[in-house]
């Protein structure tokens, strides 16, 4: 019975981490531009993180150089190095800054990867036409848990 009512609680326990729902890009609370709870509920694969730091949609080497990331070719210098951005922010800091980094550092150019609303004129694309429909964030929740967690590798 009481191996039953054990795995019983496993299985509960398990059902519950699976169906943890992402935090909606508007219900993010940010302290001072960090945020301290994972936006997705599941931990973060630094591997795919690392795969989003790369052209497409993350594209953080445009702007920045990574030099774990030294196979990729044309790395920006319009941001700062991330190299040591583990040892230079915390967690909860690397999360704020990659959903919305003007909530840190308001004149930053840097795009806010996990916002849908406040934008000026968002566009369909390179149409020039207004987009149509809700703005989605660029980065899903689970995208940003695993770029902070790629950045949480990148220590001095």
């Amino acid at each position: 019975m009481k191996k039953t009512l054990g795995l019983a609680s496993v299985v509960v326990a398990c059902a519950s981490l699976a169906s943890a729902e992402a935090v909606a890009p508007t219900d993010v609370t940010y302290e001072e531009g960090a945020v301290t709870t994972s936006l997705s509920g599941t931990p973060g694969n630094p591997e795919n993180g690392a795969k989003l730091m790369d052209k497409g949609v993350g594209n953080c080497i445009a702007c920045h150089e990574v030099s774990a990331l030294s196979h990729l070719a044309f790395q920006g210098n319009v941001g700062p190095s991330l190299d040591g951005a583990a040892d230079r922010w915390s967690e909860a800091e690397l999360r704020g800054l990659v959903a919305n980094a003007k909530m840190t550092f308001e004149g930053t150019m840097m795009p806010s990867f996990y916002r849908t609303e406040g934008f000026i004129r968002p566009g369909n694309g390179y149409t020039g036409k207004p987009v149509e429909g809700d703005v989605q964030p660029l980065l899903s929740a689970q995208d940003v848990e695993d770029v902070v967690s790629f950045l949480m590798t990148l220590k001095d």
